[in-house]
């Protein structure tokens, strides 16, 4: 695993020790983490504070130029309004931690462009599928089902 995911790793681990859903999530341009988070949607009582979207809340404001030359790294699959945030910004990379527990929006995010590099690491299945089963209603919830 490399460092970024591993960062973002990190940052599910957070989440979940935190009480919230472990998704974790880095923003990384020009090989430096200018941005981190994880699913805050327990902790802050929110309804969008998914990883990807609170990594791109910390990276701050920045200019178009740094979201188009940036690589995004999620430990879970983005869903609609991640991959939303993704094309709105111009983020051409995503990096995922494993798809086979959710599958987000893949196939929107590949038909405008972004390069996706899919990893299926052990680390991000296990984390994800010992939460489910541990936690199907938080789950449930943070998906919309």
């Amino acid at each position: 695993m490399d460092e970024f995911m591993q960062a973002a790793l990190d940052e599910a681990k957070a989440g979940v020790a935190e009480g919230g859903i472990p998704i974790g999530s880095v923003l990384v341009h020009k090989g430096k983490i200018i941005g981190r988070g994880h699913n805050r949607r327990v902790q802050q009582g929110s309804v969008v504070l998914h990883g990807e979207m609170d990594a791109l809340e910390n990276a701050g404001r920045q200019p178009a130029s740094v979201y188009r030359e940036s690589v995004l790294y999620t430990t879970l699959s983005p869903c609609p309004m991640c991959s939303g945030a993704i094309l709105l910004y111009g983020i051409p990379k995503v990096v995922i931690g494993e798809n086979q527990t959710f599958q987000g929006d893949e196939a929107l995010l590949t038909s405008r462009g972004v390069e996706l590099d899919v990893r299926q690491e052990p680390g991000c299945i296990h984390l994800m599928e010992t939460f489910i089963r541990e936690r199907p209603d938080l789950w449930n919830e943070d998906i919309g089902e």
